[in-house]
């Protein structure tokens, strides 16, 4: 899809890389361990959680197929990993 085309109807794409200041050495490259610790006592309070609503294990092509099935009517809520 020509990005163009996604003009008039101001859609935004912004990336993010995780590793941005480790990839490159920055001077405030601490930050990142800050922000790490911060989720991690984020996640241990409850006050962060995940989306996952499903777990399908082990990945092989039996799987696949079915979590293709599940996706493809577009009324999955969450995250299937």
């Amino acid at each position: 899809m020509k990005m163009d085309l996604l003009f008039s109807k101001s859609v935004t794409f912004v990336w993010e890389f995780m590793f941005t200041r480790s990839l490159f050495h920055t001077n405030d490259m601490i930050k990142q361990h800050q922000l790490l610790n911060e989720l991690a006592d984020l996640i241990d309070d409850g006050k962060v959680k995940t989306t996952l609503t499903e777990r399908l294990e082990p990945i092989n092509a039996a799987n696949l197929r079915f979590a293709h099935e599940k996706l493809q009517p577009g009324r999955t809520i969450g995250k299937m990993f």
